[in-house]
């Protein structure tokens, strides 16, 4: 009976019902439309939203998250700005995890920016510490987040 159930399933005959456990799920992205896009995918999960690195800190310090989602440019003035990885980008973010080892330990991390050169800083300064983080541009992250997070 299970070879047939095994074959119903693999053509698609037969659905399997596995619904997942809620995560906890934390956000560092200054535009309010990525929040309710991360909320939309993330529905009966829990999911903390920071608007910036002092946030972040804050919430990265007191709670312990299943996945992280990090953002470069925090701030609109960053764009114009000389500096590439100043204290007001998700870079920061990154160095302090970095620095904290202990901290998130075995969070997912994906950096989910538009800007791949402050993506792949950001990736590798985690990296060097030991830490696995994975660039996903953001026109990528639903198709990611459907496979990592399944509902």
């Amino acid at each position: 009976m299970s070879l047939l159930h095994s074959l119903l399933t693999k053509l698609g005959i037969r659905k399997v019902d596995s619904e997942r456990n809620p995560i906890r799920v934390f956000l560092l992205d200054d535009d309010k439309r990525r929040h309710k896009w991360f909320a939309e995918r993330f529905k009966g999960d829990f999911i903390d939203m920071a608007h910036n690195v002092r946030q972040a800190q804050q919430l990265l310090g007191e709670n312990s998250y299943d996945a992280i989602f990090l953002d470069h440019d925090l701030h609109p003035e960053h764009y114009n700005s000389v500096d590439r990885d100043d204290e007001r980008t998700g870079y920061a973010i990154a160095s302090w995890l970095a620095a904290n080892p202990d901290l998130q330990r075995a969070s997912t991390i994906l950096v989910h920016t538009r800007n791949a050169d402050g993506a792949m800083r950001m990736v590798e300064e985690m990296r060097r510490s030991g830490r696995s983080a994975e660039y996903v541009p953001f026109p990528l992250l639903a198709e990611r987040i459907r496979h990592y997070w399944k509902r």
